[in-house]
């Protein structure tokens, strides 16, 4: 399966984004809002300019204690985003997660953020995958 296909899956294809402006404690609203764990940072919401998980928040607030929650998202965000195309397989992606150890990717095309991808969906569709190869493989055993 490739990315394409996985954001087909998603029940929607909206991306949560927030300026470079917010702060810190509104992203972790915003997270608990939506029940979301990563928002991408993009002053237009098609530029990826960095990307905050829940992760971050907590590595921040361990860190500094609350004043981290004033702070400008900029300053905490991971700025070197790792996104993948929509040609890319779900394979790969799921390998590059589990390298990078991080779970949600944004998908880029033509520079641009088409959409975001968690390893949820990843495994959501390549256990799909699999059962389709299960049931073909039952399939041709039985003789169908």
């Amino acid at each position: 399966m490739i990315v394409q296909q996985i954001l087909k899956l998603k029940a929607s294809d909206e991306v949560t984004t927030v300026p470079t402006s917010t702060d810190v404690r509104q992203v972790a609203e915003i997270l608990a809002a939506h029940k979301i764990g990563t928002v991408v940072v993009s002053n237009d919401g098609k530029t990826i300019l960095g990307i905050v998980s829940e992760r971050d928040i907590v590595s921040q607030v361990a860190r500094q204690g609350e004043r981290c929650l004033s702070s400008p998202v900029e300053a905490i965000m991971t700025k070197s985003v790792q996104s993948c195309a929509c040609g890319e397989s779900a394979d790969s992606v799921l390998e590059r997660m589990t390298a990078g150890r991080f779970r949600h990717m944004p998908v880029v095309e033509g520079g641009q953020m088409v959409g975001l991808i968690s390893i949820g969906d990843v495994v959501k569709a390549r256990l799909m995958e699999l059962a389709a190869e299960k049931d073909a493989l039952e399939g041709m055993i039985k003789g169908f």
